[in-house]
């Protein structure tokens, strides 16, 4: 197995990585977010955004005035459904 950075791994410092150093360099890889092999990490799809924006920020500042809470999936889909309503896409 290869670890990167073998000295940091080493916690008893005798040159040699035990069992216990090889998984905990795994779960430091995992966590810092190596390159382990397997299925190659594929480009996350950005949401898609309204095609018109004026009418979009009118109907956000309704959602934020009508419900106490705004960033709520309520809110969200209540402004959503709204902005459909009077003819907004989304691109």
């Amino acid at each position: 197995m290869v670890v990167k950075n073998r000295k940091k791994a080493d916690l008893n410092k005798d040159g040699k990585l035990s069992s216990y150093e090889k998984t905990r360099g795994k779960a430091i890889e995992k966590a810092m977010g190596l390159k382990r092999g397997g299925r190659k990490k594929t480009k996350k799809k950005k949401g898609s955004k309204p095609a018109n924006p004026s009418l979009y920020a009118r109907v956000k500042s309704e959602a934020k005035k009508k419900f106490k809470v705004y960033p709520s999936a309520y809110a969200n889909a209540w402004l959503v459904r709204t902005y459909k309503k009077r003819g907004g896409t989304y691109a």
